[in-house]
């Protein structure tokens, strides 16, 4: 389970403390998904990154399978994202250097066993129909296939929470709605924890759970 409360986050201005969200709490469970909408500066970036244990709360507590990301030790906090929480950004972050496979094998380069996630891999990149595709560079896919190996490798290795920050901006209608497809079936084979920041409201009217967050506090779509 994914819990946040009462999560207040500020930042230091000249003038005083900005403050972003302002007593944000929210919890889903294994299996559950929810888009969180907004407009530009509402806070919904900085709250994927503290959900995601990239940026502490000034206030408040986020939980994930029961355990404290912000207590945890500093040398183990990232191998506990690594293996916990998957990414998918509005720009992909691929490696241009590396292939399609490759691309979807960088986050078990830190793992004790890799033997089964090249298999995985492969499979998870069938799954988004780029199995055609393992060798190429990125410079060689579209913009909604890049996306494709995004998904992909948030997913290699099991996360319990999968977090997208605007996963489909960057595409045009088609391939916006292949990745949100592709994003929602792939989560619910694995049961993992979803939550997407999306301005889109095609995309977020696909969610059971929806969210707005408005003058730093996140109240349920359309209350």
């Amino acid at each position: 389970m994914l819990e946040i409360s009462n999560v207040t986050k500020q930042y230091p201005t000249p003038r005083g403390p900005l403050t972003v969200l302002s007593g944000v709490s929210l919890g889903l469970n294994r299996g559950e998904a929810a888009a969180i909408m907004g407009p530009s500066g509402s806070g919904k970036s900085t709250l994927l990154y503290i959900a995601g244990a990239l940026e502490p709360p000034t206030a408040g507590t986020v939980t994930l399978g029961g355990v404290n990301p912000y207590t945890v030790p500093e040398k183990e906090l990232a191998a506990f994202r690594n293996q916990s929480i998957g990414f998918v950004f509005q720009d992909h972050c691929l490696l241009p250097q590396c292939s399609v496979l490759e691309n979807v094998l960088v986050p078990t380069l830190v793992a004790k066993d890799r033997a089964g996630y090249p298999a995985r891999a492969r499979e998870l990149l069938r799954q988004v129909g780029l199995e055609d595709r393992l060798d190429h560079l990125p410079a060689e896919l579209s913009g909604g296939e890049k996306q494709r190996v995004a998904l992909a490798r948030a997913l290699v290795l099991r996360p319990r929470l999968l977090l997208c920050d605007e996963p489909t901006g960057n595409l045009d209608e088609a391939s916006a709605e292949m990745v949100a497809a592709l994003l929602l079936e792939l989560h619910q084979r694995q049961e993992t924890i979803l939550i997407v920041v999306t301005h889109n409201p095609t995309l977020a009217a696909r969610f059971p759970k929806r969210y707005e967050l408005r003058h730093a506090n996140l109240h349920p779509a359309g209350a």
